[in-house]
This record gives C-alpha cells, structure tokens and sequence, in this order.
C-alpha cells in the first residue's frame, strides 16, 4: 500500500482495490506532510469530437507530449500524490494515450483513472488498456433522446461503450445536472445499477460561454433528489457546486492545493479545471509550479477549496 502524510494523520491506499486507511491516532509533524496533491487530474488533450454546450474545457487546440506527462507524475508520486485522473477534451483521441496509461501504471505507484465520453471504447482499445487503469468515468447527460439531443449521439452507441468498460475496470457514470436531466435522475440511477457501475457522480452544470450555471430551481430539484435517495448504486458530487448537499470528507483538514491540482493541455497547473489562475509548468518541474501557485494564493490571500 502506498502512504501519504497529511494534517490528519497517515493515509495508506492500495490503488488495485481502491481500499483507503487512515491512521489518525497518528499526527505526522507538517514538516513531513506530503507535499503533492492528493489528486491530480490532467487534460491530456483539448480534442474531442463532440460538441457539448456544457463543456468547460477550452476550445484552443493543444495536446501534452508523452515524456513531460510522464516526468510530472514521477515527481508527483514521490512526494505522495495517490491518483491521476486523465481528461480532456476526450483523452482517448490522445495519440498516445494507452502508451501513457501503461507507462504511468508500471512506473510510478499511482492510481490511474480517465473520463470519456464513451464512445470510442471498442474492445480492441479496451484489451490494450487492460491492467493499466483502475477505475473509469463515462459521462452520461441524460438517458434516451435527453442523452442524444445534449451530446449528438446515438444512446444505443453509448451503451455498447458502457458494456467494454465493464470489461476494463471498475467504473462510474458522470452526469451533469441541468434543467434537462435533472428530472432523469432515476433513470440515470437505474442505469448505473444495471450496467454495473459503482458510482455516480453528480456534476452541477457550471457556467460556460454557451450556458449558465445550474440555477436556484434545479438546485433545490437536485438537493430533494439526494435527500430521497435510496438506490444501491453510491452517489459522489463535484466540489463545485456541492453547497448545500450532503457530503462526507474524511479528510477535513487537507484542503485546497493539497488535496487536488489540475494540469491543463497546455501545461499550465491550476487549482481546478475551473480555475482561471494558474502557474505554468516549466524546466523546474510540476512541483516548482505547485509551490508558485500555492505562494501566488497566499500573496493574494486565498484559500484554494
């Protein structure tokens, strides 16, 4: 198992269970406190195929190269980051994205994870990808003609998608909650505990150039959703946009900077995908960025969350 010090004790995971223990009898000095992210999510790729009014990533083109990826997560790792998640864009349109799941799952401890819409996960893809992912994400807006009407696609092109990752790994559905699929929520819920899914993620729509933040009206809609659920299937909200909702954190005091970082397509690391701040990664290495942004909040005052 792999350890991590932080201001609540010891963290030890196993990436290949996804079992987490904390020691908190025990309270490690902040002079040992691990340094990275607990979490670190990357844009491999702002590429992606579909057209989404939702999506936050940035239209410009931009892709990382394999070896820079590479080097940032050794260096993470070694100063206790646990996981990598790889985004987009549509990180399977990266040309070397099973390269870099490989590389990252037999080189370093982390734990590796991606997001995709779905619907390039052939099973020829999904063979190559084998033992080196270890939890997947599919984002799922909604069921039926919802789905199709939000992203372009065939919900039935969907479902072949879902049926290869049940192959690959354990995995979650992602949905963003908006006016449209709020009201789809049980649907979606029974789709996850069909297809097997052991999550599902609630996204509150966040604002974009193309549409508003989730409002009031679907908020409320959402938070008596939660408040009623009782399926089997384990619900996980987004930090942003997770007032008002019940939540659970283990982890009270690790905040910020310390439990999450985000690396964008063109190498910049932020505070999350949404953050407009950002320190770009340079010859010094990710952790040097890290320590730029972390002073830049501190100058300015902030607290990163």
């Amino acid at each position: 198992m792999k350890s991590r010090n932080g201001p609540n004790g010891v963290h030890l995971f196993d990436r290949i269970s996804g079992l987490n223990l904390l020691l908190d009898e025990l309270r490690p000095e902040e002079t040992v406190w691990s340094t990275s992210p607990r979490q670190i999510s990357v844009a491999l790729t702002n590429v992606c195929d579909l057209h989404c009014a939702y999506c936050y990533a940035p239209k410009h083109k931009a892709s990382l190269h394999t070896d820079q990826v590479l080097g940032w997560l050794k260096e993470l790792d070694t100063e206790g980051c646990l996981g990598v998640g790889f985004g987009g864009g549509e990180p399977t349109l990266h040309p070397d994205f099973v390269d870099i799941c490989k590389r990252v799952a037999g080189e370093t401890q982390l734990a590796v994870t991606f997001t995709t819409h779905g619907h390039r996960l052939t099973p020829q893809l999904v063979e190559r990808l084998k033992g080196s992912i270890h939890f997947a994400r599919i984002s799922v807006d909604g069921v039926g003609r919802t789905y199709e009407e939000q992203r372009g696609r065939q919900f039935s092109s969907l479902l072949k998608g879902m049926e290869s990752i049940a192959a690959l790994s354990p995995f979650g559905l992602n949905v963003v909650v908006n006016e449209r699929t709020v009201a789809e929520l049980d649907a979606m819920s029974e789709l996850a505990q069909n297809v097997g899914a052991s999550e599902l993620l609630l996204l509150p729509q966040q604002a974009t150039t193309a549409v508003a933040s989730m409002d009031g009206v679907v908020g409320r809609a959402l938070q008596v959703w939660v408040a009623n659920y009782r399926g089997k299937v384990r619900l996980a909200v987004s930090e942003a946009g997770a007032s008002g909702l019940p939540t659970c954190n283990p982890l009270p005091d690790e905040r910020g900077l310390q439990a999450y970082a985000h690396i964008d397509a063109s190498g910049t690391l932020r505070a999350s995908s949404y953050s407009p701040a950002g320190a770009k990664i340079g010859d010094a290495g990710v952790l040097s960025a890290l320590q730029r942004l972390r002073n830049t909040f501190e100058v300015q005052g902030e607290t990163q969350s």
